[in-house]
């Protein structure tokens, strides 16, 4: 750290207040500013990598060049203070508030449902409010943009995009190809005549409330700001931290003259590559010299031979100014801008756009990087100053592979960029694949051109760039040298591929993983290379150069950003029913507005309590080993660190039930807990945590894979099964046995909000205190009185909300609340305990991976006589859950499928990886993809659809299970007719076919699932429930229940329930948090039973509290509720009343294989349709109708967004959700770069949801739990791409090739999907002996 005297003050504004510190420390980023030093939380913490985009806030800065102020959206997790000198920031705190006035795009994102768990809504808000800054009437296409560095796990986004759609000018046109009027209309007409005729609604909210926006009351720029902006007389900032120095330099001189004192120090514009570094890699700079707003690093110029580009431009100004050149220049002069602007689109989202700066994304000559390729491609120069002078070097490969002779010498910045404009004979492409469309890095980009002589195909030059195959981007020049001179056909095409393969090899077990994939990525961006400019030189002159294949040009096509639509239609409420009642209308998520203000406050957002620490873990990094010993020394002696809390310090158990607090004498797992570190800040203690050394000694057998506990007989459980009919008789009278297996990879939950624990001790009793996010407080409660051998009535826990659990706050919470209450019980100190990302996937796990073998016996009908199924889920190395998830494996595992003779055995291994745990579905969709599978290999066999199959299997009147209970398909009967109707599937089939004949190289699939699904548990008395609820004398009423809000809008369904129950409106009652002081012996909210079980409750108490008023009632019938709330008082009745569920008296005799395990059945069908790139491995999912029996629906809006959210969630498991681990078993996917839940992009384009009535006298007012069911649906996706690979591979083959079961697998991700299509250029790609290297990665199912 250099000596300086003293710091500057540091200068910004937020929310039009000004900020004034004294002594700014550079390594404190915007996001801990915001919520701790100024206690705006409404900003949040999900990832801290800039990945999702829920800590979103608008900078807006003045520019004293061009005279304007520029708003733009940031990550406020990556955004220093110190590079805020001179900014104004808004926070959603900032555009609006429920004690004042919500802004209209916070009032329309709760109006349009466009907020489930609401963690991630004041980062949507802020990026839709950024937007109309700039835009104030944007088109669909600008919001989609606008949320593209967004994540949402519990929407499925549609309803988000719906919301920002409302402040377009022109509406987008219908695209549901219906004839006539309008089709939401047609819709409503033909959704009424089926079967019933009752009246259907499309409209789940009233634009009519909405109020306009007025840009005109947005708040002003402060002129103060202005004032220093235009300062004749600025100088050099100086901000001095603990342990480090921020310089900003004031002009151009200063700027190298800084540069040359420290040419070591990072020049910090964005931060979007330095900020990750040093937090993830651990690097550490003493000095940081930040440049901004320097005007020579501002340049545009666009005049003469190309563009200047001055190095200080974001890339999301990078954007707007080549969109407006490539407007202004003929084509042929822009190919090298178009294809930046085409890779710009989808590089990162658009907060990382406008923060990260062309010239440190040249600079930083990352292998990932998307841009390079291009540059170097297109034979851009870089022009460096320094102290020394100025000098200009090509960005070519020797600069992009790192040769020190053609890089940066110390002292030297990039000042600007020159892209020169192309000619006409040449041509320029930008390629890429990555795991989703956007915001994820390429697996694999290219940057590729082509100069021919003039009027003819031979080769002058040729330049091309790989992305993502070395350690930094690498240059094909000695294959390019070869094929200069050479004609630009097919011979030429063929040489480059070999040459390419032979000059660029990866390792087999090279870094990354995917080597054969890559290799084949570099072959067919290649191709689609050369194709285009086949294509350009056909149009240049049609008559010397043939023009490709029409059949070949889809391989040309990139699939197109689209803005989602579809329609939502559900029973309309009966006209008869009293218009105060709310049960049966789509009512908005009762905090719904407070998560659009971000003042829905979760448990990390609580102030900080006196003498608080906080809390940091050490994990195990071996899987299987003893713990020689613990060094604890180093960090101790850290400032600020209280204590290192061991297994020794735990009071009570420290492994209950299986599950283990602290490691103990040995480790069982790479993740698990050796150890925390409580000190007096969060980076005191994760700075002490790496100081501590752990000893290991490796113990043998360690098991990762379900293959390997096969080996050792590694198991949790004992087998479970069931069986009916004669199997082994009926695989000997059938036409034909086909045999396979199905590897299903694990899903990480992804919840928006780490698990996040607040421990207050108590001085008296013994007593501690919880907040925290979790799905079963009781869970929590016995977990922590057992570790601090304590009675149960001791631990309070509290559970106002969760930012999303999908399961996997049911069972970790118990275990972290142990750690951090033992934590708390040892330092007499309350405990904050958030989990970072990375540490939170570590830890906690998710899915279960599950390997699923079949035998199936079926006659050339496609009828199917037989099947014997094998299940094996890895659960990891504790019980968790994994017993219970592989009995609902078995009994889920026919679907909706009569099979005659049908066996299924089942069975949890144990491994050496985190305990795998509860996940929405549980099981389900994992098991019943396997059985879509067979289902899929037998039409395959029997030369029919898959649908032709599925519908000949079904279940077709009243029936039992395998498992000898009864039930009525009904309703999955109609679901199917229903779907296969209003999805135009016959004809949109016979379309894809047409196009799959007209089309090579993308392949358009079309697939259609059944579903039925259970609710519940086969035990009953997890069925049970309480409520508790208050009537005060003013009328209001305050109501309690167990069951946890999770976003799913549980308690949105409890006030509806109440509000009918008592006659009143929703606004009297309020419900606040759940507890275990207030209600205790609740169980978990899962299995959809939420509201099925609590509503009873809830209904008990508002009846018998309703019982009790009524004599007052009918003395006074026509008075008012407040007027018999105070004369019940008066004559000494009970306002208060407890509500009791016995629960569904279900059972599950495994010894007979037999029992009623579910309370009752949902049926659904979806319909699903994608487009895949046979030479990439993309896919395009073009349109889903699900049709759901929902009974009848309480609240429309809220079960229509959990089956919306759901089959986003499924469709991310079947595709893009990929965890990887290495063969030692540590998990490789630990945030937001290297794990891709689905984004806006991926969502269908059409997507139509529709609930079909029908009755359920079991659940209350007859409705179905609707929360889990929508998950499996996704796997309509992975059906569909699955029949478009079929399509791949059947061209391929031949027509008269014998039929064949395609080896599927899930996620069915690029790679699978790719090297599936089998083709030339897979062929060409050599394979590495297996035992010959370790490989990167691993599959564990």
């Amino acid at each position: 750290m250099p000596s300086l005297s003293g710091s500057d003050e540091l200068i910004f504004f937020v929310n039009g207040k000004k900020v004034v510190v004294k002594k700014p420390d550079p390594e404190v980023t915007l996001l801990f500013y915001l919520r701790r030093e100024l206690h705006l939380t409404g900003t949040k913490f999900a990832c801290g990598e800039g990945g999702c985009g829920a800590c979103t806030v608008m900078v807006s800065r003045y520019s004293a060049s061009s005279k304007q102020i520029r708003h733009y959206p940031v990550t406020a997790c990556l955004v220093p203070i110190c590079s805020l000198h001179g900014a104004a920031v808004t926070t959603v705190e900032g555009v609006g508030s429920i004690r004042t006035r919500v802004h209209p795009v916070q009032e329309r994102l709760a109006k349009c449902h466009g907020t489930q768990c609401g963690f991630c809504s004041p980062g949507m808000v802020m990026s839709i409010y950024t937007l109309l800054r700039n835009h104030p009437d944007p088109t669909p296409e600008q919001v989609t943009e606008a949320l593209g560095g967004n994540l949402c796990r519990c929407t499925g986004y549609r309803p988000i995009v719906e919301s920002g759609k409302t402040f377009c000018a022109n509406p987008t046109v219908c695209q549901v190809k219906r004839p006539g009027r309008c089709c939401l209309e047609q819709e409503e007409e033909e959704a009424g005549s089926v079967h019933t005729r009752e009246k259907m609604c499309t409209k789940l909210y009233d634009k009519d409330e909405f109020q306009p926006l007025d840009p005109s009351q947005e708040p002003i720029f402060p002129p103060e700001l202005i004032r220093m902006a235009e300062d004749p007389n600025k100088r050099r900032l100086t901000f001095q931290g603990e342990r480090t120095t921020w310089l900003a330099p004031a002009t151009l001189p200063d700027l190298l003259e800084l540069r040359a004192e420290f040419p070591q120090a990072p020049l910090i514009m964005g931060n979007t590559t330095v900020g990750p570094d040093i937090k993830f890699k651990g690097e550490f700079h003493p000095v940081f010299v930040s440049p901004l707003e320097l005007p020579e690093l501002c340049v545009l110029n666009s005049e003469g031979d190309g563009v200047t580009v001055g190095s200080g431009h974001s890339l999301a100004q990078l954007s707007d100014a080549l969109q407006s050149i490539v407007s202004q220049q003929p084509s042929e002069r822009t190919e090298t801008c178009r294809a930046l602007l085409n890779h710009l689109r989808t590089l990162a989202g658009v907060q990382i756009r406008s923060m990260a700066t062309l010239g440190g994304h040249v600079a930083t000559r990352a292998t990932v990087s998307d841009l390079n390729p291009i540059l170097a491609a297109g034979k851009t120069t870089i022009h460096l100053v320094s102290k020394e002078g100025e000098r200009q070097i090509p960005l070519d490969g020797a600069f992009l592979e790192g040769s020190p002779r053609a890089g940066l010498r110390p002292g030297e910045i990039v000042l600007s960029v020159f892209i020169p404009y192309s000619s006409q004979w040449q041509f320029v492409s930008g390629l890429r694949q990555a795991q989703r469309q956007e915001n994820a890095m390429a697996i694999v980009n290219a940057g590729m051109s082509v100069r021919l002589e003039d009027g003819s195909s031979t080769i002058r030059d040729l330049q091309v760039f790989y992305g993502g195959i070395g350690p930094t981007v690498l240059s094909a020049s000695r294959t390019c040298g070869q094929l200069v001179g050479r004609q630009w056909d097919d011979q030429m095409l063929g040489e480059a591929c070999r040459g390419i393969l032979d000059e660029l090899r990866l390792p087999p077990g090279a870094k990354g993983g995917q080597v054969e994939f890559r290799h084949t990525l570099m072959l067919s961006l290649l191709f689609k290379f050369y194709l285009r400019v086949q294509r350009a030189l056909s149009k240049l002159d049609p008559q010397k150069f043939p023009d490709i294949p029409e059949e070949y040009t889809s391989a040309l096509e990139e699939f197109p950003i689209g803005t989602p639509q579809g329609t939502q239609i559900f029973r309309c409420v009966d006209p008869h029913q009293p218009p105060q009642d709310p049960v049966g209308h789509p009512v908005m998520h009762q905090a719904g507005l407070k998560h659009a203000t971000g003042e829905a406050a979760f448990v990390d957002d609580l102030p900080l309590v006196s003498q608080e620490l906080f809390l940091a873990v050490v994990t195990s990094t071996r899987a299987h080993a003893k713990i020689i010993s613990i060094d604890t020394g180093e960090a101790l002696a850290l400032p600020g660190v209280v204590a290192v809390i061991t297994a020794e310090d735990v009071p009570g158990e420290n492994n209950h039930q299986g599950e283990i607090f602290y490691a103990q004498r040995e480790v069982v797992c790479v993740g698990q807990i050796v150890c925390t570190v409580a000190a007096d800040t969060y980076a005191h203690a994760r700075e002490a945590a790496q100081k501590v050394k752990v000893e290991y000694e490796d113990i043998e057998p360690r098991i990762i894979t379900i293959e390997q506990a096969l080996e050792h007989s590694s198991f949790l459980s004992p087998e479970r099964k069931i069986e009916q009919g004669n199997v082994e008789q009926a695989f000997k009278h059938v036409d034909q046995v086909i045999e396979g297996e199905v590897h299903v990879e694990g899903q990480e939950h992804f919840y928006m909000e780490t698990q996040t624990i607040l421990a207050v001790p108590r001085a008296e009793d013994k007593e501690m205190v919880l907040h925290l996010g979790t799905q079963f407080p009781t869970h929590v409660q016995e977990f922590v009185a057992t570790a601090l051998n304590v009675p149960r009535n001791r631990i309070a826990c509290h559970m106002r909300r969760a930012g999303g659990a999908f399961g996997g706050k049911v069972t970790k919470p118990a275990l972290l609340g142990a750690v951090a209450a033992v934590a708390a019980k040892k330092t007499g100190r309350p405990i904050r305990f958030v989990l970072e990302r990375g540490d939170d996937m570590l830890i906690t796990a998710g899915r279960h991976p599950l390997l699923g073998r079949y035998k199936v016996g079926f006659m050339k009908s496609g009828l199917i006589k037989a099947v014997d199924l094998e299940f094996y889920i890895n659960g990891g190395c504790t019980p968790d859950e994994s017993q219970l998830v592989i009995e609902y494996v078995v009994l889920k595992s026919e679907n909706a499928y009569y099979i005659p003779n049908f066996r299924c055995r089942g069975r949890a291994c144990k491994t050496n990886l985190p305990s795998n745990t509860a996940f929405r579905g549980f099981g389900f969709p994992q098991a019943t993809v396997v059985v879509e599978a067979y289902m899929t290999a037998v039409a395959s066999h029997c030369d029919l659809l898959p649908e032709e199959v599925r519908e000949m299997n079904m279940y077709k009147r009243p029936s039992q299970t395998a498992y000898r209970q009864r039930f009525d398909p009904e309703p999955l009967r109609r679901c199917w007719k229903d779907c296969l109707e209003h999805s135009s599937f016959h004809a949109r089939k016979r379309a894809a076919e047409d196009f799959n004949r007209q089309s090579r190289w993308k392949k358009r699939g079309l697939a259609m699932i059944p579903m039925k699904y259970t609710i519940g548990v086969p035990v009953a008395y997890y069925h049970q429930a309480a409520a508790l609820v208050h009537i005060y004398l003013d009328g209001s009423v305050l109501l309690t229940h167990g069951g946890c809000e999770l976003g799913q809008g549980l308690h949105t369904k409890m006030m509806q329930v109440a509000s009918r129950e008592l006659g009143i409106p929703t606004s009297y009652i309020h419900l606040s948090e759940t507890s275990t002081v207030t209600v205790p012996n609740a169980v978990f909210t899962a299995g959809s039973m939420g509201t099925d079980i609590n509503g009873k409750a809830v209904q008990n108490a508002c009846q018998t509290l309703m019982a009790r008023l009524q004599p007052v009632i009918r003395r006074n019938p026509k008075g008012k509720w407040e007027e018999w709330i105070k004369k019940a008082f008066e004559e000494s009745i009970s306002l208060s009343a407890t509500g009791y569920f016995r629960g569904f008296q279900t059972n599950m005799d495994w010894d007979k294989e037999r029992g009623d395990a579910f309370p009752y059945y949902v049926y659904g069908a979806a319909c699903a349709e994608v487009d895949v790139d046979c030479l990439s491995g993309a896919h395009k999912l073009l349109r889903a109708d699900i049709f759901m029996d929902a009974a009848f629906s309480i609240n429309p809006a809220v079960d229509i967004g959990q089956i919306e959210g759901a089959f986003v969630q499924g469709m991310g498991l079947y595709t893009t959700e990929e965890l990887k681990y290495s063969p030692k078993g540590k998990l490789r996917s630990q945030g937001t770069n290297d794990y891709k839940i689905p984004t806006v992009t991926e969502i269908p384009e059409e997507f139509h949801v529709t609930l079909v009535h029908s009755r359920n006298p079991v659940a209350i007012y007859s409705s179905k739990g609707l929360g889990e069911a929508g998950m499996f649906l996704g796997s309509s996706v992975i059906s569909a791409i699955w029949d478009a690979v079929a399509a791949a591979r059947k061209e391929r083959k031949g027509a008269e090739s014998v039929p064949e079961t395609l080896a599927v697998r899930s996620p069915a991700t690029p790679e699978w999907i790719r090297m599936a299509c089998v083709d030339q250029f897979t062929d060409m790609i050599p394979r590495d002996d297996p035992s010959t290297f370790t490989p990167w990665s691993i599959c564990v199912s």
